[in-house]
């Protein structure tokens, strides 16, 4: 089935009552049992509710997966794959990733006694280095947010499987419309479907897909048990979302190069972190395991000072000044402040994201306004 198709169709059925073609909304916190055990297959809404189980079912299909499940957050997400890990195990990490799984890693499950160790990924050797008999988890992002960074998926799996390792996957800078890491031999896929799965910047919510059996019902104990679980009404979004985002990303890709080439050429504009570009660092890899290059991008100016760069977030008039990413509409961020703050500055910069880097999300906007307003901006 062509991807148009099966985002469209993916978990949905309609409804056996009344022929409804979109999910119903089961908002409802429990279920009416004939007898004691005795029930239709819910019985409380933590741990079933078929509008959650619909979304479940397009999240898998999208990605590849046998199974999917959703969490109240991408956060929610990674947490629950950490849960799967016990005091002495070790994590294996990308050293460019999204500030909130570090402060996550770092101010939540150390304490808990995990040890996280963070290395350049996009060279597989780096985490072949890394492993020792403690490793569980190898954590990527692929691309990184935010420097875009791109790491060998297939490349890295091979080393989980060779020291029995999971590899997990956060999938939500690319979508399963221009990457599937499972397909390349990832145990896990985890996504902030508040991003591009939802597009619309109107819901928070997170999901993993997987392939086995018994890493899903280890998962699912962990997602009923902690709670971590979203409403319908947000499952609801989430579906809906799904259905556009092979057009919605089609556009994000078209706007995102233009966006990037325009940026590069800029005599401002000091370095563009696209991975489109044929001369980014490991183009290729990306070219071999994604369909396109997205519309996540960054920049420094030549001028690669916070005062230069706060005029630029600061006058912006069609991409809004805002954390977050992959709705509809054109985001620019300041990384050092906001999405990636809890991050210790001198780590930062050792990783390479300096005090002036700016981060945009690319939005499906007519393209010309977006250079425009990015021309009046940088000056």
């Amino acid at each position: 089935m062509k991807l148009a198709t099966k985002y469209i169709h993916a978990g949905a059925h309609p409804d056996p009552s009344t022929g409804a073609i979109m999910t119903p909304i089961y908002q409802t916190s429990t279920y009416v049992q004939s007898a004691p055990g005795v029930h239709k297959g819910y019985e409380y809404a933590r741990s079933q509710n078929p509008t959650r189980f619909a979304l479940e079912e397009a999240f898998a299909v999208i990605e590849n997966g046998k199974f999917g499940l959703a969490f109240a957050s991408g956060v929610a997400a990674t947490d629950a794959v950490m849960r799967l890990l016990v005091p002495g195990d070790e994590v294996v990490a990308a050293h460019d990733m999204y500030g909130g799984s570090f402060r996550l890693f770092s101010k939540v499950h150390e304490k808990m006694g995990i040890k996280f160790i963070y290395v350049d990924t996009s060279d597989a050797t780096n985490v072949e280095k890394a492993m020792t008999p403690a490793t569980k988890l190898i954590w990527l992002e692929t691309p990184t947010n935010p420097l875009m960074n791109i790491t060998d998926i297939e490349a890295v799996s091979t080393i989980g499987k060779k020291h029995n390792c999971m590899v997990c996957v956060d999938n939500t800078f690319a979508s399963p419309y221009l990457q599937n890491p499972l397909d390349f031999g990832a145990t896990i896929v985890m996504h902030s479907a508040t991003k591009y799965l939802g597009g619309h910047s109107d819901v928070i919510q997170g999901c993993l897909v997987m392939n086995d059996q018994a890493l899903r019902d280890q998962l699912y104990f962990i997602q009923k048990s902690t709670g971590a679980v979203p409403g319908p009404q947000d499952c609801f979004l989430v579906l809906r979302g799904i259905k556009t985002l092979h057009v919605r990303m089609q556009r994000h890709c078209e706007n995102g190069e233009k966006v990037a080439n325009y940026l590069r050429q800029h005599p401002k504009v000091g370095k563009v972190y696209w991975c489109g570009f044929t001369d980014h660092h490991n183009h290729a890899i990306a070219k071999k395991q994604m369909r396109g290059f997205g519309g996540m991008m960054s920049f420094v100016l030549k001028d690669d000072s916070v005062a230069a760069a706060t005029k630029v977030l600061s006058s912006t008039k069609v991409f809004s000044l805002a954390e977050s990413l992959g709705g509809v509409e054109s985001l620019i961020n300041h990384p050092a402040s906001m999405t990636h703050a809890s991050i210790p500055r001198e780590q930062r910069i050792a990783n390479g994201l300096s005090d002036g880097l700016i981060r945009l999300s690319v939005g499906i906007e007519d393209a010309d306004d977006l250079i425009a307003d990015l021309a009046q901006a940088i000056g």
